[in-house]
């Protein structure tokens, strides 16, 4: 089953401040003036302008769960890694922070775009709303933009047929990955370590990026589930750039987990 926090978020702060508004309105000045001829006995009184228990809570939750929905919609939002698609940039229990604003201010629930701030670049790691179940988040590297032609052969990456070169590191001695290659492949000004398998078969071909869509892949090249396999990611599916590690779960059972807390995430 399918919790969709964003929703539920969104419809308790809809909730607490509707009763709020209704209450402000209405029924809080007809509370008023039921008090007036009771206005000698102070008793009398407080009794009559006791709120209800359900306004009472709404007022002090309101503020609260609104606060909460605008951060998480607007700024920044908490993810957990579930896979090892993105090692060894990210691992199994990672917690990451996901910038909402650098690719556009969009409605919560709906995900209309109101304003756009800017785009994705070659090289972000990036969530976004998987297009074969929008119900479900997943977290890529955008590796080439609308327009772009994309090869990827024998474990090498071709951008408009420009290769994407990777330095050899040797094996991969890391968590969530067995019998692995590390390098180091590089974007033009950037750069990022990947693995890759040898022997492993991944899927290859080339691609040409349409408008409004873009195409993403694992850092595992070999064990990642991404636009080679299923195609693009439309524009409207982004939810943000994955930018900050700040807790993962396994810190206590592998001490040297610790070190990557609040790892900036390249």
């Amino acid at each position: 089953m399918h919790f969709d926090f964003e929703l539920i978020l969104t419809l308790a702060t809809a909730f607490t401040g509707l009763v709020w508004l209704v209450d402000a309105l209405y029924f809080a000045p007809r509370r008023g003036k039921a008090a007036l001829p009771a206005a000698p006995e102070a008793e009398n009184v407080k009794g009559v302008h006791r709120e209800p228990m359900l306004v009472d809570y709404s007022k002090s939750f309101f503020p609260v769960i609104l606060l909460v929905l605008v951060l998480r919609s607007f700024l920044a939002e908490p993810f957990h890694i579930p896979s090892s698609s993105m090692v060894p940039t990210l691992l199994v229990g990672d917690f990451i922070l996901v910038n909402k604003y650098d690719y556009g201010i969009r409605l919560p629930v709906l995900h209309t775009k109101l304003v756009n701030v800017g785009e994705p670049k070659r090289g972000d790691v990036a969530v976004f709303r998987y297009p074969g179940d929008p119900s479900v988040d997943y977290i890529k590297r955008i590796v080439a933009l609308p327009g772009d032609h994309i090869v990827y052969r024998d474990k090498t990456l071709y951008i408009n047929d420009v290769v994407m070169p990777r330095d050899d590191l040797g094996a991969y001695t890391g968590l969530d990955a067995e019998d692995a290659e590390l390098g180091r492949e590089h974007f033009g000004g950037m750069e990022h370590e990947v693995l890759t398998m040898p022997g492993r078969y991944s899927n290859e071909g080339e691609w040409t990026v349409p408008e409004g869509e873009y195409f993403a892949m694992g850092d595992n090249r070999d064990n990642s589930n991404d636009s080679r396999y299923w195609g693009f990611v439309p524009e409207g599916n982004l939810v943000g750039k994955a930018f900050f590690i700040w807790m993962n779960k396994d810190v206590y059972k592998d001490s040297s987990l610790w070190r990557r807390v609040g790892t900036v995430i390249h």
